[in-house]
């Protein structure tokens, strides 16, 4: 019995504690060893940010152009921004005589005098029932600079150039001269370029001064 005692006093005089002290110590240092020093991450961190600068972004950005996109008769079109001077509230329009249907009057913007035009009529396109157009997007190129009428400006965004489809077989009627292509997501570009340089709205103009 005695020798039986003197085991079981044994057992309970291990340091249990120093053993779970032990282990611990022992996993952090497993831990420790799967895990780099300060200097090391820096390494990979700096690496990867490298590797990233030299991967290629998959287009060119030299093939995207930026464009300002906005609601006019419940369709949607788009300008490139970088023929958009501002973008201004419709107010106090005045109507030309003898001039065409398109050209819907002038308006003072801060004591300039602006054409106002309605791309909708321009393009003969069909009515779609009444739309605010109290939107005017100011067109320049050079000297050239007159309005067009929007609903609403939904915002500015880049599209890919291949994006962009010439041909327009759906939109019969539309003077195709005058766009740049639609998209597949039925966003048709304006040629602003070819808007300013017509010289129908540049005789009109000088006509209506």
């Amino acid at each position: 019995m005695k020798t039986g005692e003197q085991a079981m006093r044994k057992e309970a005089a291990i340091d249990w504690s120093e053993i779970h002290r032990r282990l611990e110590a022992a996993d952090a240092a497993a831990r420790h060893a799967w895990m780099p020093d300060q200097e090391k991450t820096g390494r990979i961190l700096k690496a990867r940010a490298q590797a990233l600068a030299q991967e290629p972004s998959g287009e060119n950005e030299a093939e995207r152009i930026e464009v300002l996109e906005f609601l006019l008769a419940h369709e949607t079109y788009a300008v490139e921004s970088r023929y958009v001077r501002e973008v201004a509230p419709l107010e106090n329009l005045t109507p030309l005589p003898c001039t065409p249907a398109f050209v819907l009057g002038i308006v003072n913007l801060r004591g300039e005098i602006l054409s106002v035009i309605d791309i909708k009529k321009f393009f003969e396109l069909p009515e779609k029932g009444l739309t605010d157009l109290n939107k005017v997007i100011v067109l320049q190129s050079g000297n050239m600079v007159f309005g067009i009428l929007a609903d609403a400006i939904s915002g500015v965004r880049r599209i890919a150039v291949t994006d962009i489809q010439l041909s327009l077989p759906t939109l019969t009627g539309v003077r195709e001269e005058y766009l740049k292509g639609v998209t597949p997501g039925r966003l048709v570009i304006l040629d602003a370029e070819k808007l300013l340089t017509d010289q129908s709205i540049v005789v009109q103009e000088q006509v209506a001064g």
